[in-house]
């Protein structure tokens, strides 16, 4: 499950850490080892940041979400369990926005949340909803511990 924020930072050269992390998972969607849900509200937000925040034409924004929804492993989400949605906003996760997407992820059962957002994060780890982000970092450490164990560092 893809927050927008994520996909900002892969169509922006905001950070680029963030921007290749994402480009990973989207590269792994694209071969379909992995499959990215995008819910419908994470698009509306992506057009009004673009096009607000970083002034990009609604002709560009256009091309790439055209793009992205049909990319292979990319499936845009239009359903929406409202009871999840209010058991999480606005007590547990105060953004209308995260709430939604945080609900989608519940409801899936399988998802993992990819978001930077670090209040977002936090709310996800206390309801016990998985972050792709965290894992990935995860993942990186594991890397680099074996790397250090073959050379003989840590």
């Amino acid at each position: 499950m893809i927050d927008t924020n994520a996909l900002i930072s892969f169509v922006t050269d905001r950070n680029l850490e963030q921007q290749n992390r994402i480009k990973i998972i989207l590269e792994k969607a694209a071969a379909l080892e992995i499959q990215v849900l995008c819910p419908q509200n994470v698009l509306t937000e992506f057009v009004y940041v673009l096009e607000n925040v970083y002034g990009v034409s609604k002709t560009t924004i256009k091309t790439m979400l055209s793009d992205f929804s049909v990319m292979p492993g990319v499936r845009i989400v239009h359903e929406l369990d409202l009871e999840t949605l209010f058991a999480y906003w606005p007590e547990k996760i105060p953004d209308y926005g995260d709430a939604i997407v945080a609900s989608i992820c519940e409801a899936d059962g399988a998802a993992q949340i990819v978001t930077f957002d670090r209040k977002f994060k936090n709310a996800l780890k206390k309801l016990s909803i998985p972050s792709l982000y965290e894992m990935i970092n995860a993942e990186n450490q594991k890397k680099l511990n074996r790397k250090g164990q073959r050379t003989g560092r840590k």
